[in-house]
Protein backbone atom coordinates (compact mmCIF):
# COMPACT_ATOMS: atom_id res chain seq x y z
CA UNK A 1 0.00 0.00 0.00
CA UNK A 2 0.97 3.73 -0.40
CA UNK A 3 2.79 4.66 2.53
CA UNK A 4 0.68 8.01 2.51
CA UNK A 5 -2.42 5.65 2.87
CA UNK A 6 -0.16 3.95 5.58
CA UNK A 7 0.40 7.26 7.49
CA UNK A 8 -3.04 8.12 7.45
CA UNK A 9 -4.52 4.38 8.70
CA UNK A 10 -2.18 5.02 11.77
CA UNK A 11 -3.21 8.72 12.46
CA UNK A 12 -6.85 7.58 12.61
CA UNK A 13 -6.35 4.50 14.51
CA UNK A 14 -4.51 6.17 17.22
CA UNK A 15 -6.77 9.42 16.80
CA UNK A 16 -9.75 6.72 17.56
CA UNK A 17 -7.84 5.66 20.40
CA UNK A 18 -7.21 8.45 22.27
CA UNK A 19 -10.63 10.49 22.00
CA UNK A 20 -12.19 9.17 25.16
CA UNK A 21 -11.01 11.61 28.15
CA UNK A 22 -7.74 9.27 29.82
CA UNK A 23 -4.84 10.43 31.80
CA UNK A 24 -2.86 11.53 28.95
CA UNK A 25 -5.56 14.11 27.03
CA UNK A 26 -6.89 15.42 30.62
CA UNK A 27 -3.76 15.53 32.13
CA UNK A 28 -2.33 17.99 28.75
CA UNK A 29 -5.56 20.15 29.14
CA UNK A 30 -5.05 21.22 32.86
CA UNK A 31 -1.79 21.48 32.36
CA UNK A 32 -2.14 24.07 29.68
CA UNK A 33 -5.25 25.90 31.60
CA UNK A 34 -2.69 26.13 34.71
CA UNK A 35 0.47 26.79 32.60
CA UNK A 36 0.22 27.65 29.00
CA UNK A 37 -0.11 25.85 26.43
CA UNK A 38 3.47 25.75 25.91
CA UNK A 39 3.99 23.51 28.69
CA UNK A 40 0.83 21.51 27.72
CA UNK A 41 2.05 21.03 23.41
CA UNK A 42 5.62 20.19 25.99
CA UNK A 43 3.75 17.37 27.83
CA UNK A 44 2.29 15.98 24.78
CA UNK A 45 5.63 16.14 22.80
CA UNK A 46 6.85 13.96 26.18
CA UNK A 47 3.73 11.63 25.24
CA UNK A 48 4.22 10.69 21.49
CA UNK A 49 8.00 9.80 21.76
CA UNK A 50 6.46 7.09 23.80
CA UNK A 51 4.04 6.53 21.70
CA UNK A 52 6.61 5.84 18.65
CA UNK A 53 8.12 3.51 20.71
CA UNK A 54 4.97 1.60 21.62
CA UNK A 55 3.39 1.67 18.60
CA UNK A 56 6.96 0.36 16.83
CA UNK A 57 7.12 -2.51 19.36
CA UNK A 58 3.24 -3.13 18.73
CA UNK A 59 3.70 -3.45 14.58
CA UNK A 60 7.09 -5.75 15.06
CA UNK A 61 5.19 -8.24 17.02
CA UNK A 62 2.21 -7.88 14.99
CA UNK A 63 5.14 -8.65 11.89
CA UNK A 64 5.78 -11.90 14.07
CA UNK A 65 2.13 -12.30 14.26
CA UNK A 66 1.58 -12.04 10.84
CA UNK A 67 3.56 -15.37 10.26
CA UNK A 68 2.24 -17.57 12.89
CA UNK A 69 -1.40 -17.35 11.52
CA UNK A 70 -2.33 -19.97 14.16
CA UNK A 71 -1.66 -17.70 17.03
CA UNK A 72 -3.35 -15.04 15.47
CA UNK A 73 -6.86 -16.48 15.06
CA UNK A 74 -6.62 -17.98 18.84
CA UNK A 75 -5.71 -13.89 19.51
CA UNK A 76 -8.70 -12.78 17.27
CA UNK A 77 -11.44 -15.07 18.79
CA UNK A 78 -10.30 -13.95 22.31
CA UNK A 79 -9.75 -9.91 21.34
CA UNK A 80 -13.52 -10.46 20.00
CA UNK A 81 -14.87 -11.95 22.86
CA UNK A 82 -12.73 -8.95 25.45
CA UNK A 83 -14.11 -6.18 23.06
CA UNK A 84 -17.68 -7.23 23.42
CA UNK A 85 -17.47 -7.51 26.98
CA UNK A 86 -15.82 -4.01 27.26
CA UNK A 87 -19.07 -3.12 25.12
CA UNK A 88 -21.18 -4.59 27.19
CA UNK A 89 -19.75 -3.06 30.39
CA UNK A 90 -19.57 0.76 29.20
CA UNK A 91 -22.30 0.72 27.45
CA UNK A 92 -25.04 -1.25 29.93
CA UNK A 93 -23.73 -1.81 32.70
CA UNK A 94 -20.89 1.42 33.74
CA UNK A 95 -22.30 3.85 36.01
CA UNK A 96 -21.33 7.36 36.37
CA UNK A 97 -19.35 8.31 39.02
CA UNK A 98 -17.19 11.29 39.54
CA UNK A 99 -13.45 10.24 40.46
CA UNK A 100 -11.06 12.74 41.98
CA UNK A 101 -8.68 14.40 40.19
CA UNK A 102 -5.12 13.96 40.76
CA UNK A 103 -3.29 17.54 39.85
CA UNK A 104 0.17 17.58 38.43
CA UNK A 105 2.78 19.08 40.43
CA UNK A 106 5.28 19.56 38.12
CA UNK A 107 6.21 23.16 36.89
CA UNK A 108 9.10 23.18 34.36
CA UNK A 109 8.69 23.24 30.63
CA UNK A 110 11.56 20.19 30.73
CA UNK A 111 9.76 18.19 33.14
CA UNK A 112 6.69 17.92 31.69
CA UNK A 113 8.40 16.53 28.64
CA UNK A 114 9.49 14.17 31.13
CA UNK A 115 5.83 13.67 32.97
CA UNK A 116 4.50 13.07 29.30
CA UNK A 117 7.36 10.15 28.79
CA UNK A 118 6.45 8.46 32.14
CA UNK A 119 2.79 8.60 31.84
CA UNK A 120 3.06 7.33 28.54
CA UNK A 121 5.24 4.61 29.13
CA UNK A 122 2.97 3.41 32.56
CA UNK A 123 -0.04 3.83 29.86
CA UNK A 124 0.61 0.15 27.89
CA UNK A 125 -2.91 -0.34 26.33
CA UNK A 126 -0.97 1.03 23.08
CA UNK A 127 0.94 -2.07 22.30
CA UNK A 128 -1.77 -4.39 22.37
CA UNK A 129 -4.37 -1.42 20.67
CA UNK A 130 -1.64 -1.01 18.45
CA UNK A 131 -0.69 -4.67 17.55
CA UNK A 132 -4.39 -5.95 16.98
CA UNK A 133 -5.38 -2.94 14.95
CA UNK A 134 -1.92 -3.62 12.37
CA UNK A 135 -2.64 -7.24 12.47
CA UNK A 136 -6.20 -6.27 11.20
CA UNK A 137 -4.98 -3.59 8.59
CA UNK A 138 -2.58 -6.72 7.41
CA UNK A 139 -5.73 -9.14 7.29
CA UNK A 140 -7.52 -6.96 4.98
CA UNK A 141 -4.13 -6.21 2.54
CA UNK A 142 -4.11 -2.14 3.90
CA UNK A 143 -0.68 -2.88 5.69
CA UNK A 144 2.67 -4.54 5.00
CA UNK A 145 5.12 -4.99 7.45
CA UNK A 146 8.48 -4.10 5.37
CA UNK A 147 10.46 -1.54 7.72
CA UNK A 148 9.48 1.77 5.21
CA UNK A 149 5.28 1.03 6.11
CA UNK A 150 6.49 0.36 9.63
CA UNK A 151 7.82 3.36 9.95
CA UNK A 152 5.61 5.25 8.08
CA UNK A 153 2.24 3.80 10.15
CA UNK A 154 4.43 4.67 13.70
CA UNK A 155 5.13 8.26 12.38
CA UNK A 156 0.89 8.48 11.89
CA UNK A 157 0.03 6.93 15.22
CA UNK A 158 2.37 9.48 16.67
CA UNK A 159 1.06 12.38 15.02
CA UNK A 160 -2.76 11.30 15.48
CA UNK A 161 -2.03 11.36 19.06
CA UNK A 162 -0.58 14.82 19.16
CA UNK A 163 -3.18 15.82 17.16
CA UNK A 164 -6.11 14.70 19.52
CA UNK A 165 -3.66 16.08 22.60
CA UNK A 166 -3.71 19.45 21.29
CA UNK A 167 -7.16 19.84 20.52
CA UNK A 168 -7.41 18.95 24.37
CA UNK A 169 -4.97 21.64 24.85
CA UNK A 170 -6.72 23.90 22.65
CA UNK A 171 -10.57 23.26 23.21
CA UNK A 172 -10.69 22.23 26.65
CA UNK A 173 -11.75 25.18 28.29
CA UNK A 174 -14.52 25.56 25.77
CA UNK A 175 -16.03 21.33 26.32
CA UNK A 176 -14.79 21.22 30.10
CA UNK A 177 -18.81 22.18 31.33
CA UNK A 178 -20.51 20.29 28.84
CA UNK A 179 -22.12 17.12 28.91
CA UNK A 180 -19.11 15.79 25.93
CA UNK A 181 -17.11 15.42 29.13
CA UNK A 182 -19.36 13.94 31.47
CA UNK A 183 -18.53 9.76 32.67
CA UNK A 184 -21.71 8.78 31.18
CA UNK A 185 -21.26 10.10 28.18
CA UNK A 186 -17.65 8.93 27.44
CA UNK A 187 -18.70 5.77 28.68
CA UNK A 188 -20.92 5.45 25.41
CA UNK A 189 -18.06 7.03 23.79
CA UNK A 190 -15.52 4.26 24.96
CA UNK A 191 -18.72 1.40 24.35
CA UNK A 192 -19.25 2.62 20.96
CA UNK A 193 -15.46 2.81 19.40
CA UNK A 194 -15.33 -1.04 21.28
CA UNK A 195 -18.58 -1.74 19.24
CA UNK A 196 -17.10 -0.91 16.31
CA UNK A 197 -13.77 -2.60 16.86
CA UNK A 198 -15.69 -5.95 17.51
CA UNK A 199 -18.05 -5.72 14.95
CA UNK A 200 -14.33 -5.49 12.55
CA UNK A 201 -13.19 -8.10 14.46
CA UNK A 202 -15.81 -10.71 13.65
CA UNK A 203 -16.10 -9.87 9.98
CA UNK A 204 -12.30 -10.56 9.87
CA UNK A 205 -12.88 -14.16 11.89
CA UNK A 206 -16.20 -14.74 10.02
CA UNK A 207 -13.69 -14.21 6.26
CA UNK A 208 -11.35 -16.44 7.63
CA UNK A 209 -13.62 -19.61 8.33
Amino acid sequence: MNITFIFILGLFIALIGVIPPGLLNMTAAKISLKEGHARGIMFSIGVCVIVLLQTYVAAVFARYLSKHLEVVDILQRVAFVIFVLITIYFLLIAKSNPQQQIEPQMRSKHSRFFQGMFLSAINVFPIPYQAYMTITLASFGWMSFDQTRIISYVAGAAMGTFVMLYMYIFFFDKIKGKSFTSQKNMNYVIGGITGVISIITLINIIKEL
